[in-house]
């Protein structure tokens, strides 16, 4: 039988604490590596936010605290960015056995809250180049309530069983510090040489020069706030296995394997947002700047500014009282950094949705109309410019067809609400059940409440809740002109997201052999008095809107509302393209055509090359109000004869990057395209892969075309061989086609209006306008061909 663990008998000096809680550089380090290497592994997406340099000149960092994997990964962020070591205040009991987990948590830099020396020693330690981090609630938040009922910042107090403020150590510690280091400063100036190296000797530094050096220092305090999204509430093999190898497991001790296990296990997100910084000092006002100097003359030892020693007169029993009302007023400035600091997630706005729902007396909402809200809160919360806001909510890709299917992140809250027992979805309906009206133990509330729990962590925000409050008022009487607005705006945000993402250096190297500098926005331009026919104009591969905007505008001038489509990844890097399939660029088409409709009666389709095969292939789902397909230079059969060789050089490029790190024999193939200033010159062999399977798929479907189709060609095409437009118009199940050849060798022949091809295209328009061509009446949004 193994022997038990002693008691660990705690060290009754500072200078036994020292002696006992050493850093061991080797096992930190080793730590370091061993993150590193297995973070890929993990499920845990950690992002850190703010200013970079925030973790080399922040000395004591500030964190919330919700779960226990919190305890671990900023100092791994911190050392990587400055090379510090951490120390870390953990909870006592963990030190009070000397076992093989206690000695190893001294070994990290670990150090117990509850040692009467632990302050002084932290003085100390960031005095050598130490950071030092503290979660000032004193204990994991699990219910998110870090407010009471009058709005003033406290927390539950488990040993307690009652409601408290958050600790002033952190606070305290930095004043420590400001009053160390200037009479550091103060010694300097008067030339107290013997008084320095005493210094010197006590802290272990190099010299005198270090101390100077580390008494320049500003003592900057760094709130930050960690938030996780999603929370699962699935069952893990963490959980699972703990539980065989231990037996039955207490309820505290299930609830924190299976929500923290998820943490770590599943697609998580931790973001760690650093807040602006608290320079003691400089917040300092003039009674507290002399009050700091008086006191600081007064200092003989580094933790003397903490205020442990006896104070024999009034004087010092007043600095000392005034001492602690600053580190009050500090500690309620870095909690409201914290809190503040929050990342807002989609969960947060469906939490306060439904319970804002329930205030107004709601038992439920249908599914329609609950998506439509929140799209509406998100939409609306993006003008928060003091929030910070989760990438879901910024990046359309992840929230903009919430109005109309399905989305993850908010079917991933209504699986874990229903699991728990919160709401019920079913006949597309979202029925509130009573569990959520119910109060829950602090350490069941997780699991039994998770809608609460969010709603808490946001509660601290304000103009969340009010944002929510709107979405639900305008709702009921939203114009579909302003919704088709909302989603332009999208359209907008999207190439906004993937610019700034394929813009950082590891595309470089392709990037800056680029040479389209025209505007790749898409365009939506609506006339005071618009034509009752809308057109649509879809631009060809490797460009952007740019290559279609001066006909936009020209429509325009005469009255047509008009949409600019963007496809997918285009206007943005050539690495973009690279990861795009051929159904995300027909989905931006569909986009395009939900934005457009609103606008009027009918919509035509101007397609030019790769456009003009997805305008007909979407003409084939017969999508309501289309009046007619205008096909120019249309691809189906090409001049080039190595493209028949794509399909065998893409699948040997998979097979290369399947078995090595190397992008394959040959991602990108450069090219001297017409227009240099709108086309990319570097064209990804997966697009021209996908390109082929999509004339494939048109060609296929061109008999369920049944709309008018105008076919415009130039005769001698030197990208797309002219006798495809014949073929599109022979198999068209259209019974009004008609197909132009247009005298050119040029394949642009939209943008450079060869052989008058805008006014063809505009008389056709006239044409179909005075054909009267009645629109089926049905629904805005286009089918799923």
């Amino acid at each position: 039988m193994l022997p038990k663990p002693e008691e660990n008998r705690q060290a009754t000096t500072l200078q036994d604490l020292e002696q006992e809680f050493q850093i061991h550089p080797p096992t930190y380090d080793w730590c370091v590596r061993a993150f590193t290497r297995f973070r890929g592994l993990l499920g845990i997406n950690v992002k850190v936010h703010g200013e970079e340099d925030l973790l080399r000149s922040g000395e004591v960092f500030v964190f919330n605290h919700f779960a226990r994997v919190e305890t671990f990964i900023p100092q791994y962020f911190i050392h990587q960015a400055s090379g510090a070591y951490c120390r870390a205040i953990a909870a006592g009991y963990l030190f009070r056995r000397d076992d093989v987990f206690a000695r190893f948590l001294r070994r990290v830099g670990a150090v117990p809250h509850d040692h009467p020396f632990v302050l002084p020693f932290l003085v100390r330690e960031v005095l050598r180049g130490r950071k030092v981090i503290i979660f000032p609630e004193g204990g994991m938040v699990k219910d998110r309530r870090v407010m009471d009922e009058r709005g003033r910042y406290s927390v539950y107090s488990r040993s307690a069983r009652a409601r408290r403020k958050q600790y002033t150590g952190a606070a305290r510690l930095a004043l420590a510090l400001e009053l160390f280091r200037m009479r550091v400063r103060l010694a300097a100036a008067r030339g107290e040489r013997e008084r320095l190296e005493q210094w010197v000797t006590e802290l272990g530094l190099a010299d005198v020069d270090a101390l100077l050096e580390s008494a320049s220092r500003s003592t900057l305090i760094v709130p930050a706030n960690i938030t996780f999204y999603p929370i699962y509430l699935r069952d893990n093999f963490l959980r699972r296995g703990v539980e065989l190898i231990r037996g039955e497991l207490s309820p505290r001790a299930n609830e924190e394997l299976l929500i923290e296990g998820n943490l770590l296990l599943r697609d998580t997100d931790m973001d760690i947002r650093l807040a602006p910084p608290i320079d003691p000092a400089a917040e300092a006002n003039w009674w507290q700047r002399n009050l700091h100097e008086w006191v600081s003359r007064r200092i003989e030892r580094p933790e003397e500014g903490l205020g442990l020693e006896p104070l024999p007169n009034w004087r010092r029993r007043l600095a000392r009282r005034l001492l602690r009302l600053e580190a009050g007023r500090l500690r309620d400035r870095y909690m409201h950094g914290i809190y503040t600091s929050v990342t807002v997630n989609l969960s947060h706005l469906a939490s306060l949705l439904i319970l804002q729902l329930m205030e107004r007396g709601e038992q439920g909402v249908s599914c329609d109309r609950f998506r439509l809200m929140l799209y509406l809160a998100v939409k609306r919360i993006q003008h928060e410019s003091a929030l910070h806001l989760h990438r879901g909510l910024r990046n359309p890709s992840d929230y903009g067809m919430l109005p109309e299917r399905k989305n993850r992140g908010l079917e991933q809250f209504l699986h874990s609400t229903g699991l728990a027992e919160l709401l019920v979805v079913e006949e597309g309906r979202i029925r509130f059940l009573r569990r959520l009206r119910e109060e829950h133990d602090f350490d069941e509330i997780r699991l039994k409440n998770i809608i609460m729990v969010y709603a808490n962590e946001v509660r601290p925000l304000p103009q969340v809740s009010g944002v929510v409050a709107r979405a639900i008022g305008e709702a009921p009487s939203l114009d579909p002109r302003e919704l088709a607005r909302l989603r332009f705006d999208d359209e907008l945000r999207d190439l906004e997201w993937h610019r700034n993402y394929y813009n950082q250096p590891r595309f470089a190297a392709i990037n800056n052999e680029e040479t389209a500098c025209r505007d790749p926005s898409p365009f939506l331009l609506v006339p005071e008095r618009s034509r009752p026919t809308g057109v649509l104009l879809i631009h060809g591969l490797l460009a952007s809107p740019a290559e279609i905007r001066p006909f936009g505008r020209k429509l325009y001038g005469l009255g047509y509302p008009v949409m600019g489509v963007r496809l997918a990844g285009h206007g943005t890097s050539p690495w973009d393209l690279r990861g795009r399939r051929r159904e995300e660029w027909l989905e931006s088409v569909r986009r395009g055509y939900r934005i457009l409709a609103p606008f009027c009666e009918r919509v035509v389709m101007v397609g030019f090359s790769t456009g003009a095969a997805l305008a007909l292939l979407l003409a084939a789902a017969q999508p309501p109000r289309l009046a007619g397909v205008v096909a120019v230079a249309p691809a189906l059969k090409f001049r080039n004869r190595n493209l028949v060789f794509v399909p065998l050089v893409h699948g040997v490029s998979r097979m290369v990057r399947r078995v090595s790190s190397h992008e394959g024999i040959m991602p990108f193939r450069m090219i001297d395209p017409q227009h240099p200033d709108i086309n990319y010159r570097h064209v990804p062999l997966r697009a021209l892969h996908e390109l082929r399977r999509l004339v494939s798929e048109m060609r296929h479907r061109l008999p369920e075309v049944r709309c008018p189709v105008l076919i415009l060609q130039g005769d001698e095409d030197s990208v797309v061989d002219p006798r495809g437009a014949a073929i599109i118009e022979r198999h068209l199940g259209s019974a009004e086609k008609r197909l132009v050849m247009l005298p050119s060798q040029r394949h642009g022949i939209l943008y450079e209006d060869i052989g008058g091809c805008h006014q063809r295209i505009i008389d056709y328009l006239a044409e179909l306008e005075r054909a009267g061509a009645e629109p089926r009446p049905a629904e805005v949004t286009p089918g799923s061909g």
